[in-house]
């Protein structure tokens, strides 16, 4: 008990660069390293399989850079915390605030606890551009719509905080009575699916930073004009290091200005300033992930057919570009920005199937799955959320096909089974001749499925059933 301490608390800030919290602790005295998996609080939003084993190796390359002084625990923080301290002479606890609802009412009692005990408790921004209650409208009420809070809200307040760089000489300490190790938190699913994401993704703070220097190098000078097309390599890649901490908005965002002027770092900032909107409406709409935000929906008469979900969900919809999708996020943990409109709008639209399925498939299986923008994200594709897309706007398959992946490539990359038809049919096989289908190996219903939805007839239900919203 004779070490005076500060205990730095990771949680969505697995880095040691620009981390405001961590050179906090390392500025006061000892500090002590920790991560705690709590998944006692989380309610319905514990961890998706995905999220899970890209966090195990992120605590890895963690611990790596903290010379092994990482300690790690599994339960309530409270509890935990309370425990360290009967073996720590604790004088404070600093962490980066996270935004979650769930993770806002646990801290918010942590801090006070505390503080009635007499430790010093900080907390700081390590994790947003701007913090969500400092983007209103000039009346105080937040935004709803996309443009006017990123121009009028965030490029009029106070410009991001510049990064910091790694606090030198700070003394860690590591709790051996009491961490578990993180292989004792069992986070790698028990399902062999994971061992396939592993080579897709180098993940840590270093595989972040080499991911945006690549960015900045090959695929920002195309960003604006090539990010909407999945087979090339014009999208950064970085949010699932972003929703980890690996790397900060800030050190991006920086980076982006430095790199020059012109109208693909300003659309790349843009994109930058949607996760902000997504997470301005998860703080201020707490039940965004369980709840229409325009109400009228909830009457709505969605369809419940688990069949059709299951296609959906194993990407053997018979809809090439749906089924190249869905079979990206299976193989790859991720899915292109386009990719995601055009299956989540076939599953809200064309099958009328609630967006909540969706939103919960994607929990499990993106290794970005971030509860701010995976529900903001499916709300606006089913036309429910602030500034969605409206009801009437139904993504065609085909069409977004033929516009996005004229080559076929990303379709032959997911789907071998047909990749030899030609252009002229891949994205729609099912009007392919009979002999071309034989010429190419081809048994539509055996090798590949029918569609199991007729996209015009799917298209005209849907509009009629919208239709009834604007009675409510």
């Amino acid at each position: 008990m004779d070490t005076k301490i500060a205990i730095h608390w990771f949680r969505q800030d697995l880095r040691l660069s620009d981390n405001p919290a961590f050179a906090e602790a390392g500025n006061m005295c000892g500090v002590l390293p920790i991560y705690i998996l709590d998944e006692v609080n989380a309610g319905g939003y514990a961890m998706g399989e995905a999220s899970r084993w890209w966090l195990h190796h992120s605590l890895c390359s963690l611990n790596k850079s903290l010379k092994g002084k990482l300690s790690v625990y599994q339960g309530n923080p409270l509890d935990i915390f309370k425990d360290i301290m009967r073996r720590f002479d604790v004088r404070a606890i600093v962490w980066n605030r996270c935004y979650e609802p769930w993770r806002i009412n646990r801290d918010k009692k942590i801090k006070e606890f505390f503080k009635a005990q007499g430790i010093y408790i900080q907390t700081t921004n390590g994790s947003l551009l701007w913090e969500p209650w400092t983007i209103k409208k000039k009346d105080g009420t937040p935004y709803r719509v996309f443009t006017p809070f990123y121009r009028k809200g965030c490029l009029q307040a106070e410009s991001p905080r510049k990064p910091q760089s790694i606090p030198e000489k700070t003394k860690l300490l590591r709790d051996k009575k009491g961490d578990i190790g993180i292989q004792g938190l069992s986070l790698l699913p028990k399902n062999i699916w994971h061992l396939k994401l592993s080579q897709h993704w180098k993940i840590g703070e270093d595989g972040a930073n080499k991911k945006l220097d690549e960015f900045i190098v090959k695929g920002l000078l195309s960003y604006k004009d090539g990010r909407n097309f999945p087979s090339k390599q014009n999208v950064s890649g970085l949010s699932p290091h972003l929703h980890f901490g690996e790397i900060s908005p800030n050190q991006v965002w920086h980076a982006m200005l430095n790199a020059g002027n012109n109208k693909n770092i300003d659309h790349f900032c843009s994109e930058l300033g949607w996760r902000e909107f997504s997470y301005s409406q998860l703080y201020y709409n707490p039940e965004l992930p369980i709840r229409n935000l325009q109400r009228r929906f909830d009457a709505f008469p969605w369809v419940e057919n688990q069949e059709s979900l299951r296609a959906w969900q194993t990407g053997n919809t018979g809809v090439p570009m749906v089924d190249a999708g869905m079979r990206q996020l299976w193989n790859t943990g991720y899915m292109h920005n386009r990719s995601r409109m055009v299956v989540g709008s076939f599953l809200v639209k064309n099958l009328l199937i609630h967006w909540h399925h969706g939103e919960r498939w994607f929990w499990d299986t993106l290794v970005d799955a971030d509860l701010a923008n995976n529900s903001a994200g499916w709300q606006w594709i089913a036309g429910c959320g602030a500034d969605a897309a409206p009801y009437f706007r139904i993504f065609n398959p085909v069409t977004q096909g033929i516009k996005f992946d004229s080559d076929g490539k990303y379709i032959r990359k997911y789907i071998p089974e047909i990749a030899a038809l030609p252009d002229k049919y891949i994205f729609n096989p099912w009007e392919t001749p009979e002999g071309v289908l034989q010429e190419n190996k081809v048994r539509l219903g055996k090798t590949y499925p029918f569609p199991i939805i007729d996209l015009k007839r799917s298209r005209a239900l849907a509009l009629e059933s919208f239709q009834t919203l604007r009675k409510f």
